[in-house]
């Protein structure tokens, strides 16, 4: 009789279990962190959800500017004000306008959303990390003993990026971009390393948003192309190759203006590949332990060592790619830099 029963609560509870790991929804784990979004989400207390409502700023043409706070939008669908978050179709996850008529338009959105809240809350962690080691300087002399503890670490590191990278890749008159450079070097590492915190208020996928690497990659694109020089200038749009390439149909010169944009671009992919496929690997190792309950306690123990050991592991490569992302992006921004600063051979040879 005691067997038969707890056989029945066995059954019963790996329905259970069954039942909650169908409702998990790996894609939407995935997706809802690399995601955009109006709300900040911290955790889960029992059915109900702790998290952070954002400002909402809205222009639309019919009724002019609204100012309100996200959780008037939510749960998703929601209305308020004849505004909406679309949940499917061309603006699924944005908000939306309905008139009366049924129509949906998309009016002019500057929220403060997930992401923006997290770049300012990263570039504050910068800020200060950067006036705290200026800080220390100002009060000392050429005279003084050299900086120890976390100061002396951000010199080291500051001079390493200044020599190896910067210095090495433009070579002459490298001080007018340096600033530039150890910014975009920075700014991208600590936000990489903040991506990979959990716990609020960090864990915003700031660097696997490509709005982001793309305003990196223009002002690349910027500073390469507005200070080349004339020599740089002459190389695209009237390369040394013979004359038929480039008159009467100007192959080279077509080639070398695709080039221009191809740079930045790859800049802006590789950065925002990166990050975004490893925020989806280790959201997808986690999510493992919430698929596999339904396959009972066995299977179910089993793979969350496995995905325990293998999370580990990712967050660990993370942490790597964290600085080595930083790094190639600095690095080949100065090389593009420092080809734009090309000189001619008279020039070269005084």
């Amino acid at each position: 009789m005691h067997v038969t029963t707890f056989s029945g609560r066995m059954n019963a509870e790996n329905e259970e279990g069954a039942k909650k790991s169908e409702n998990v929804d790996a894609r939407a784990i995935v997706l809802g962190h690399l995601q955009d979004s109006y709300h900040w989400h911290i955790t889960s207390l029992g059915e109900s959800e702790l998290s952070i409502s954002l400002p909402v700023i809205l222009y639309s043409g019919e009724s002019g500017w609204h100012i309100f706070s996200s959780s008037n939008l939510f749960p998703e669908g929601k209305a308020y004000q004849g505004f909406t978050i679309a949940t499917q179709g061309e603006y699924e996850g944005k908000i939306v306008e309905v008139d009366k008529a049924g129509n949906i338009t998309r009016p002019f959105d500057i929220s403060i959303t997930k992401t923006v809240l997290g770049l300012l809350i990263n570039s504050s962690v910068l800020l200060i990390i950067v006036l705290s080691t200026a800080f220390w300087y100002r009060k000392k002399t050429a005279s003084s003993k050299a900086p120890k503890g976390f100061v002396g670490f951000m010199e080291l590191f500051i001079v390493w990026v200044e020599d190896d990278v910067i210095k090495a890749c433009i070579g002459k008159g490298y001080e007018k971009y340096s600033p530039y450079l150890l910014i975009a070097f920075f700014f991208i590492f600590v936000n990489n390393l903040m991506g990979l915190i959990p716990i609020f208020p960090a864990g915003s996928n700031v660097t696997g948003n490509i709005a982001v690497t793309l305003v990196l990659a223009v002002c690349t694109f910027l500073a390469v192309n507005i200070w080349g020089s004339k020599d740089y200038w002459k190389e695209i749009l009237w390369p040394e190759v013979p004359v038929w390439l480039k008159c009467p149909v100007p192959f080279m010169p077509l080639i070398e203006i695709f080039g221009i944009f191809t740079k930045p671009f790859a800049l802006m992919i590789r950065l925002f590949a990166n990050i975004l496929a490893g925020h989806s690997v280790i959201l997808a190792l986690t999510s493992i332990i919430f698929v596999t309950v339904s396959m009972g306690p066995m299977v179910n123990g089993a793979m969350t060592f496995v995905s325990f050991i293998f999370t580990l592991f990712m967050n660990l490569v993370e942490l790597l790619v964290a600085f080595i992302q930083a790094y190639v992006f600095t690095m080949l921004s100065a090389v593009f830099i420092g080809l734009s600063r090309i000189e001619g051979k008279e020039e070269h040879a005084k």
